[in-house]
C-alpha cells in the first residue's frame, strides 16, 4: 500500500489541499475553499476553509503526514487562554506603513535592520503590525500573550492547541524579529516595536515534527458555530462520520510547515542558481542561496528557506490582480484579455501602465496609486490597454528580478498569473531572457506536501519528486520598454 501525504496552502484568497504519493509526488486528489476578502480576517475563517478543502480532497483517512504553508507576515495575537485577540492583520494591510518607517528610524536606519535580521521592515512585516497594534489598540496589545503567523496557528490547531506553538525558520524570517544569519529571535527588536515580549513559537528544523493531528481536539476546539456562525465540519477530517477518532492508518504526523514563498520553492523544485518569479496576489522574485543576504536598501528581503538554506526575495504588491483589474475595466474574461494583449504591438505603442493599484512594497510606496501614461488617439484601444497592463505588471517584476543582483541559471515563472498565455509570451521580452514555465500546479501546497514526505523519510534533503518538463518561452527584448516604464513610475 502506498503512503500518502497532504499539503495545505492557506493563502490570502483561499485554502488548497493536495494529497500526493509520498515517494513519487504523484497527485492523488485535491480540494479548495475560499477565504473572505479583506486585509484583516479572523483566523476561524481559515480553520473553516481548511476543513472544507479537506472534505473536498476526500479526507485524511489514508494520509500519514501533513504540512501547512501559509501567507507570510500575518499577525495572529492570542490571549492567555489561546483565544484570538482580534482579527489577524494580513501581509497586504498597509495601515502599518508609518509604524514601519518609525521603526527603521528608531533603530538607526535601514542598515541596522538589514544587519540584524536580513531585511528592512515595511508595512507587511509582522514587527510593523505589532507596533501599529501597540499604538492604536493598546487594550488589545495588553491582552496579547502570544504572537504567531497564519501557518503556525493552523498547525497548532491541528495539533489540538498544545501549550507550545511551533513555526519554521522560513516563515519566522518574515517577522522582522528573527535572524536568518544567527537562527535566533531578536527579542530586543520585538520589545522596541511592541513594548513587551509575548511568547513566540518554537522554531523547528526543516524536517522536524511539530506534533500529530489531535482528532478529539479538532472536535472539541472548533468553536465555529458558537463564535462565528460557520458550519462545523470536523467530521470530514477523520473517517466519514467518525470525527474524534483517527483514520485507519493511525496518527497523522505534522511537519513544521513554512511560508508560502518557501513552500513554492520546494514545490517547483528550485535549486541554488534558480530564480523563481511568482505571479499571484502579490508578485515575487526569489532565489535559493547557500548564504544569508543583507540588503540595506530594503529592496531584497533576506529570508530563510524551508531546507536550511536561504531565500533572498523581492516582493511587489501588485501582480495577478492587475490583470483582473484590466479585464474588469475592459469587460472581458481572462482569455479575451490574453487575445487583446497579443494583438497590440510590443511596447503598446508607448502606452505605459504603472500598476500601483494598492500602493506598492517594492519600491516602498504604500500610499501610491496607479497611473496610465502615453495615452493618445492611436493607443486608446482595448488591445493597447490590455498589453500595457501585462507589460506594466511584468516590468514591476523585472525590477524585482534585477534587484536580486543575480545571473540566474534558470528563471522559472509560476503562479496563477503564469497561466496567462500573454504573460508567458510577453515575459521574455520584458525580462530580457528566456523563461521556463513548469507544468501547472498548486506549487505552494505541493511544496508543503513535499515537506510532509520529507518528515516521513527522515533524509537530509527533501525527496526528489518529478516536477515535469517546463516549457521554454523566448522573445527579443522590447526596445525602450523598461526605460519608459521607469520614467512613468518615477512620475507616479
Amino acid at each position: 500500500m502506498r503512503t500518502l501525504v497532504a499539503g495545505v496552502d492557506s493563502s490570502t484568497q483561499s485554502c488548497k489541499v493536495v494529497i500526493r504519493d509520498a515517494e513519487s509526488g504523484a497527485l492523488v486528489r485535491q480540494g479548495r475553499a475560499a477565504h473572505p476578502q479583506g486585509t484583516e480576517v479572523h483566523p476561524d475563517h481559515w480553520w473553516a476553509a481548511l476543513q472544507e478543502a479537506i472534505e473536498q480532497a476526500g479526507g485524511l483517512d489514508d494520509v500519514a503526514a501533513l504540512s501547512v504553508a501559509g501567507q507570510q507576515h500575518g499577525m495572529v495575537c492570542l490571549d492567555d487562554s489561546g483565544e484570538v485577540v482580534r482579527p489577524a492583520l494580513l501581509w497586504n494591510d498597509i495601515r502599518s506603513a508609518r509604524a514601519a518607517r518609525d521603526l527603521v528610524e528608531e533603530l538607526g536606519g535601514p542598515e541596522r535592520w538589514a544587519e540584524a535580521v536580513g531585511s528592512v521592515p515595511v508595512a507587511s512585516f509582522t514587527v510593523a503590525k505589532l507596533r501599529w497594534l501597540a499604538e492604536h489598540e493598546p487594550e488589545n496589545a495588553g491582552r496579547t500573550a502570544r504572537v504567531c503567523l497564519p501557518h503556525d496557528w493552523l498547525t497548532w490547531r491541528l495539533a489540538g492547541a498544545p501549550d507550545t506553538i511551533t513555526t519554521d525558520r522560513g516563515d519566522a524570517s518574515g517577522t522582522g524579529y528573527w535572524s536568518p544569519a544567527t537562527g535566533a529571535y531578536r527579542t530586543d527588536l520585538l520589545e522596541l516595536a511592541f513594548g513587551a515580549v509575548p511568547a513566540l513559537p518554537r522554531v523547528l528544523g526543516p524536517a522536524e515534527q511539530a506534533g500529530t493531528i489531535d482528532w478529539t481536539g479538532l472536535t472539541d476546539r472548533t468553536g465555529l458555530t458558537d463564535r462565528t456562525g460557520l458550519t462545523d465540519r470536523t467530521g470530514t477530517i477523520g473517517q466519514a462520520g467518525t470525527a474524534g477518532r483517527p483514520g485507519p492508518r493511525g496518527p497523522v504526523r505534522l511537519a513544521p510547515g513554512t511560508g508560502d514563498n518557501m513552500a513554492a520553492a520546494l514545490g517547483v523544485g528550485a535549486r541554488p542558481g534558480d530564480v523563481v518569479v511568482s505571479i499571484g496576489t502579490s508578485g515575487t522574485a526569489f532565489a535559493v542561496a547557500d548564504a544569508p543576504s543583507s540588503d540595506p536598501s530594503g529592496a531584497v528581503a533576506g529570508f530563510a528557506d524551508a531546507t536550511g538554506r536561504f531565500l533572498p526575495l523581492v516582493c511587489t504588491l501588485n501582480a495577478a490582480r492587475v490583470l483582473d483589474a484590466a479585464a474588469r475595466l475592459l469587460r472581458v474574461g481572462p482569455d479575451e484579455l490574453d487575445d487583446l494583449a497579443l494583438q497590440a504591438p510590443p511596447g503598446a505603442g508607448g502606452l505605459v501602465l504603472v500598476p500601483y493599484l494598492e500602493g506598492e512594497r517594492t519600491p516602498n510606496l504604500p500610499e501610491a496609486t496607479g497611473s496610465l501614461r502615453g495615452l493618445t488617439l492611436a493607443t486608446a484601444t482595448p488591445a493597447h490597454l490590455a498589453r500595457a497592463a501585462v507589460e506594466g505588471m511584468l516590468c514591476g517584476l523585472a525590477d524585482a528580478l534585477d534587484a536580486l543582483g543575480l545571473d540566474p541559471r534558470r528563471v522559472l515563472l509560476i503562479g496563477g498569473g503564469a497561466r496567462s498565455e500573454a504573460v508567458r509570451r510577453i515575459a521574455p521580452t520584458v525580462f530580457g531572457r528566456p523563461v521556463l514555465v513548469p507544468e501547472p500546479g498548486e506549487y505552494v501546497a505541493d511544496g508543503a506536501a513535499r515537506q510532509a514526505a520529507w518528515l516521513l523519510s527522515g533524509g537530509t534533503e527533501p525527496p526528489d519528486w518529478a516536477v515535469g518538463h517546463p516549457v521554454r518561452y523566448e522573445g527579443a527584448p522590447t526596445p525602450g520598454l523598461r526605460e519608459r516604464y521607469a520614467d512613468a513610475a518615477a512620475r507616479s
